[in-house]
């Protein structure tokens, strides 16, 4: 059994008040999974990097509330909500609360650098 706890995974800094963990993603998994999932934490006042993936992606808030931005959208968004985002659009997490905001982020096919736009 493949079995990962999220505080003992190492915690890369997205942006300034946004760290990530790598949960899973294919090479974890003997490449029996297609997508990856990772936990990604922001700070109150903080924001995701603005970026588009050549893929789709998942968020499933599972705490806090904030803004999500995509394309020229803008929609509330509060705990134990999911929100799909097509491939190619531009979004960004805003943590408008005051407590940290955590999603988790499911990407498939799997988050690939060059597969993901900044900007």
């Amino acid at each position: 059994m493949n079995s990962k706890k999220i505080d003992t995974l190492y915690a890369f800094a997205a942006e300034e008040g946004t760290q990530v963990k790598q949960i899973f993603a294919p090479a974890d998994t003997d490449n029996l999974i297609r997508f990856s999932i990772a936990h990604c934490t922001i700070n109150p006042g903080k924001v995701s990097k603005p970026h588009s993936m050549k893929t789709s992606e998942v968020y499933y808030i599972l705490q806090g509330k904030g803004i999500m931005h995509m394309d020229e959208e803008q929609k509330p968004v509060v705990k134990d909500e999911a929100i799909f985002i097509p491939p190619n659009a531009r979004q960004f997490l805003e943590n408008n609360g005051d407590v940290d905001l955590i999603a988790l982020c499911i990407v498939d096919p799997a988050w690939k650098a060059e597969d993901e736009v900044l900007g």
